[in-house]
């Protein structure tokens, strides 16, 4: 095990309930250095934010551009870093975990949706979730994201906590259901016991950190939430550039 897994494993470790461990999501490598520099201990890429920043609609970035992109972030800094790369692209989990490592990353977000056919039969993923388990052995971070409040599923936390000790047997560190309402946090805590740590997801207009630390996040992850709030003042700043012109 290298010495920023076991970093990033620790961090997720022995937290207290207002200190939940949060992971802003670096696009580039120069927002990555930037968060760095603010004093985080680790960052987590995310697939939308990366996506953006090459061009390309959520969803829609090729892996190689994907992979080389979480390549640069990791070189640029000296924290470790966990990669969102969505539903795996399709790649066999030896390749994945292979390619994966190659990049430096030492963390993986790995989602349960399916593009337009929406979520993927739970058994099917966790198996699929043990495979990439078994491939990477201590040597990845796997934050396994579950999209059932994305899917319209008529009990959202049910479904979310079938499926995540599915996937904490399976070898997964971490649940990610991501979009859960600040409300139904206690609820998947408890329904989760000591089994995994819960991975939540922050607005701008939601609870603050500590609060969503004490409803039963461990650690809290932002998506391109800063990218587009970065995107909002370099509009400002055009405006600005353009008012001055002429």
């Amino acid at each position: 095990m290298s010495a920023a897994v076991r970093t990033l494993r620790a961090l997720h470790v022995g937290r207290a309930a207002d200190d939940p461990l949060v992971l802003p999501g670096p696009w580039d490598a120069a927002s990555a250095r930037a968060f760095e520099a603010a004093g985080f201990q680790a960052l987590a890429t995310p697939s939308a934010g990366i996506a953006a920043s090459l061009g390309y609609e959520d969803g829609s970035t090729p892996a190689d551009e994907m992979f080389a992109a979480v390549a640069r972030i990791v070189r640029s800094v000296s924290v470790p870093v966990s990669a969102d790369l969505e539903g795996g692209y399709g790649l066999a989990p030896k390749e994945l975990v292979g390619r994966v490592l190659e990049t430096g990353a030492v963390g993986v977000n790995l989602e349960d949706s399916d593009g337009a056919s929406g979520l993927r039969d739970a058994h099917a993923h966790a198996d699929w979730l043990a495979e990439v388990r078994a491939e990477a052995g201590d040597a990845l971070f796997v934050n396994a994201r579950t999209d059932v409040y994305l899917s319209g599923a008529p009990d959202p936390v049910a479904a979310a906590l079938d499926r995540a000790l599915l996937y904490a047997a399976a070898g997964a560190d971490c649940v990610y259901p991501i979009c859960a309402p600040p409300r139904d946090l206690p609820l998947l805590r408890a329904g989760l016991g000591d089994a995994l740590p819960v991975n939540a997801f922050a607005r701008p207009d939601g609870p603050a950190f500590a609060e969503l630390g004490r409803l039963g996040a461990t650690r809290i992850t932002l998506g391109p939430g800063l990218l587009l709030r970065t995107l909002d003042h370099v509009r400002d700043l055009a405006e600005e550039l353009r008012g001055g012109v002429g």
